[in-house]
């Protein structure tokens, strides 16, 4: 099954992920990125993308290479804002809502709290699906490492086949 994981990372925690991800599984990464990069230090991170979060922001994005039609599975990858999955994903889902309805979907999600199952839903909600394939929550798996994160890694991919 040809699988592209499709993600975006300010702090680095998402990329980290992702790239042990595909290290595992046969994968392919596509990094998404919006045309006007968020504030990533201090006060204006957080309120920037908090606010962005709760007024539905879909900014507009970088080009990526990614030809969905071929693949069978999307795996998406999202830092946890204001509880909830971060604005680039909402564009890429508003562009991509016909040919992800034809795929197998699993997620991730890195946060610095216990709020990465919630902001799964809401992803999984807005995709139109009732839950992913598989799912995967981890705190600052990059920043903060934890053994026990590489065998959450392992499970996850390992429940991708």
């Amino acid at each position: 099954m040809k699988t592209a994981i499709v993600y975006y990372s300010m702090s680095g925690n998402v990329k980290y992920a992702a790239e042990k991800v595909a290290k595992e599984t046969p994968a392919d990464l596509v990094e998404i990125s919006p045309k006007h990069a968020y504030p990533s230090k201090g006060v204006r991170k957080f309120l920037w993308g908090g606010t962005a979060v709760v007024m539905g922001d879909a900014p507009e994005l970088l080009p990526y290479d990614l030809d969905l039609g071929s693949y069978d599975r999307i795996v998406f990858g999202t830092p946890v804002w204001a509880g909830s999955f971060v604005p680039p994903l909402r564009t890429f889902v508003e562009e991509n809502r016909d040919e992800l309805a034809k795929k197998r979907i699993a997620a991730f999600a890195c946060s610095s709290g216990p709020e990465g199952d919630k902001a799964l839903d809401k992803l999984a909600q807005f995709i139109g699906i009732e839950d992913f394939e598989t799912r995967l929550t981890l705190i600052d798996p990059k920043d903060k490492p934890k053994l026990e994160d590489n065998t959450e890694i392992r499970n996850f991919c390992s429940r991708l086949g």
